[in-house]
């Protein structure tokens, strides 16, 4: 009888044990506070233009508080760079980013940790993240058309005309 009871404890032990072997390697790319608001807004235009999920930044995102370069930065930086799996050179930005080993996420902002734990968030208060998917449109342009045309002599198969 003690086998089941001890059953409980140990899948606590194990769930505890695995969070924190995975925060352990836990990283972010953040902001340096050295850095001069040009050189960030340059850094920040180019990680939205470049595939940083920047939606959680617009006025109305989880994200937009406080509404300053550095924060914004932050998060754009830590968005490319876990799209980028973490990837070396991927959190530099021109000399304006660093690794961090802190997590910068605070109240509803959550800053992903690693590439499978990115989150599209919903950009309005109170929304919930969902994992994105990645999709692909294709244009086939040689896809075959249907023409229907009149027989030659003017009827159709019914022998109208």
């Amino acid at each position: 009888m003690a086998l089941p009871a001890l059953k409980l404890p140990l899948f606590f032990l194990s769930l505890l044990l695995t969070t924190f072997s995975v925060a352990e390697g836990a990283s972010w790319c953040v902001a340096r506070s050295d850095a001069s608001n040009q050189a960030l807004q340059t850094a920040l235009d180019y990680a939205c233009a470049s595939g940083a999920d920047c939606t959680p930044l617009q006025s109305d995102g989880l994200c937009f508080l406080p509404n300053t370069i550095q924060a914004h930065a932050s998060y754009a930086f830590n968005s490319y760079y876990q799209r980028r799996a973490m990837a070396p050179g991927s959190c530099d930005f021109a000399g304006t980013a660093t690794v961090a080993k802190t997590d910068p996420s605070y109240g509803s902002c959550m800053y992903p940790s690693s590439p499978s734990l990115s989150y599209e968030i919903s950009s309005t208060a109170g929304g919930l993240p969902t994992p994105t998917t990645p999709t692909t449109v294709t244009n086939n342009p040689t896809a075959p058309t249907t023409t229907t045309t009149a027989p030659l002599g003017g009827a159709d198969d019914y022998g109208n005309q």
